[in-house]
């Protein structure tokens, strides 16, 4: 039995940049630390398709835009601290970055795809002169699983410390997860205390300043900005539904220009956190609240229901989790804080489901702003709807009677349905990068 707390602690952290990208450098920067010297020649990676699609077009922290998988591998091993996992390049400063660019030049960066390997992989290898270092990462995007000098495993590594009892840990969780219902879900955010609302006010606090960033200068595609001077045009009108569309999207074309600001994370996505925490909170401002930790606790159960349907799709899929993972958290979240019953919180899921199944997730890039907008909007909207009597049938699609059956089904979509779906998105990506060089 796990509590809200442990939950919290596990699904829900500080991410700086896009999640892959962070990875790599992670792992580049794990497999430095062995070497120890801070020089190097060459460095060539293995990755699972879903690590090279997610990391594919999607600008590094600080870069002013740059993007690159070689980028964040070559900037992780020259100025990355791995004890920050999953801000691993906020040590890396301008300094750092040319000479990243200038060895690029060399090219002495070769990237391999895995092209059956599933899930979260990465394998890093760093030569300097005679000497070899390995790294991988596996499972999760921080899991750091292997560290090798020169062919021998760096068993009492500080980095590999705990590693066992950690995946063990995550396995059960995930398991645990899997097994809750709806209404378990709901029954645990009564169990927070002082310390779990402070973490979600802090999740919150992030969030906020990644979408004031969008906001004053229209990082991105500046969605979110782009909204709001609609509105100031009267071309648009602001209710709670056009709110959560451009807080979210405005974080979300700050975080994905590389603006180095951590995003706080939900079930290992700092997208998925944007669009779990943003939606409910911009909801708060449009209706009274007696206690203003009722927002808190929606946000919580936001970041619950995220991870639980994240247990069943996959951490990484062909489908949009942010739609449909994080914005059924957000669906959750809103219908709580509009005074919702159960049975309407899993109306909102499911209409928002049936609404956004099918939004496939082809990469992290600047576009991923418009579909966090539509996630937000529609998480809104959905919870509006069912709370309204307004709730799609059972017979509908691969809605089912309850919410839980429903995600069910979206996880067989996910992990069975969609694989092919996920080789043809890749197949297509890799094509147009080889037209473009």
């Amino acid at each position: 039995m796990y509590s809200i707390k442990e939950i919290l602690q596990f699904e829900v952290s500080p991410a700086l940049g896009c999640t892959e990208p962070a990875a790599v450098a992670l792992c580049t920067s794990a497999a430095q630390t062995v070497l120890g010297n801070g020089e190097f020649d060459s460095i060539e990676l293995w990755l699972s398709p879903n690590i090279y699609k997610n990391a594919f077009a999607v600008a590094i922290p600080g870069t002013e835009g740059a993007v690159g998988i070689d980028l964040a591998a070559v900037l992780g091993a020259i100025a990355g601290d791995p004890d920050l996992r999953l801000e691993v390049l906020e040590p890396a400063d301008e300094k750092a970055i040319k000479k990243a660019m200038a060895f690029l030049d060399k090219n002495e960066v070769k990237i391999n795809l895995l092209k059956e390997k599933s899930g979260i992989y990465i394998r890093a290898k760093i030569v300097c002169g005679s000497d070899v270092s390995e790294a991988e990462i596996e499972d999760s995007h921080d899991r750091i699983v292997s560290l090798k000098l020169n062919g021998e495993m760096q068993t009492g590594h500080p980095l590999l410390s705990g590693i066992q009892e950690e995946q063990q840990s995550h396995d059960e969780l995930e398991a645990f997860l899997k097994e809750q219902t709806l209404a378990s879900l709901l029954e645990m955010i009564n169990e927070m205390d002082e310390d779990d609302y402070t973490f979600i006010q802090r999740g919150v606090d992030y969030n906020l300043k990644l979408a004031q960033q969008g906001l004053t200068y229209g990082s991105g595609l500046g969605i979110g900005r782009t909204l709001e001077q609609m509105v100031r045009m009267k071309l648009i009108n602001k209710d709670m539904i056009l709110q959560s569309r451009i807080l979210t999207s405005a974080a979300c074309d700050a975080r994905m220009s590389g603006v180095k600001l951590p995003a706080m994370s939900s079930a290992g996505s700092g997208n998925h956190g944007l669009t779990a925490v943003l939606p409910v909170w911009a909801v708060k401002d449009y209706i009274e609240i007696d206690d203003d930790r009722e927002v808190l606790k929606a946000i919580a159960l936001s970041h619950l229901v995220t991870g639980y349907i994240k247990a069943h799709t996959g951490r990484l899929s062909a489908v949009c989790g942010c739609s449909v993972a994080a914005g059924a958290g957000a669906t959750a979240g809103v219908t709580y804080l509009l005074g919702g019953s159960l049975g309407h919180i899993a109306g909102a899921i499911k209409n928002l489901i049936s609404d956004l199944a099918g939004v496939i997730c082809d990469g992290a890039k600047s576009g991923c702003a418009l579909k966090l907008s539509t996630a937000a909007g529609t998480a809104v909207q959905s919870a509006l709807l069912s709370l309204h009597g307004i709730n799609v049938k059972e017979s509908d699609g691969i809605i089912d009677l309850s919410p839980e059956k429903t995600i069910d089904n979206m996880g067989e979509l996910s992990n069975e349905g969609m694989i092919e779906t996920d080789r043809t998105i890749l197949k297509i990506m890799m094509d147009k990068a080889l037209c473009e060089n």
